[in-house]
């Protein structure tokens, strides 16, 4: 069985842009809703999905999530990939206990973490 997070969004285009500059690849999207854009859809990483599901701009539905990423690539690389993409890291990488990390907050404010896990720091 594998976990998948569920992000909820007002704005999957935008949403569905960013995360594709965070390297997630488009695995599934529903059929367009009125609007003509996909009310639900699945993004693939390494061993990992996210699924960002459509929410009307007038739902007053706050949905509390937290997303951490595990990097398959040194974290330079996600940086430059996301200021290319137009998107601004909100801190510089910095080392924690278990390896590197930085954040950055996707298009609706939801701040996100990326590590890059060093497994020789893990007893």
């Amino acid at each position: 069985m594998k976990p998948v997070a569920i992000r909820y969004v007002r704005d999957m285009a935008t949403a569905r842009d960013f995360y594709a500059a965070l390297g997630l690849d488009l695995d599934f999207a529903s059929r367009p809703n009125r609007s003509g854009h996909p009310a639900w859809v699945e993004l693939a990483g390494t061993g990992s999905g996210l699924a960002l599901h459509g929410l009307p701009a007038d739902d007053p539905k706050q949905a509390a999530v937290e997303l951490c990423f595990e990097a398959d690539e040194p974290l330079e690389r996600v940086v430059e990939r996301l200021r290319a993409a137009g998107y601004a890291a909100e801190s510089a990488i910095v080392d924690e206990s278990f390896g590197r990390s930085f954040t950055v907050r996707d298009p609706e404010g939801l701040l996100i973490q990326i590590n890059e896990q060093d497994r020789e720091l893990q007893g």
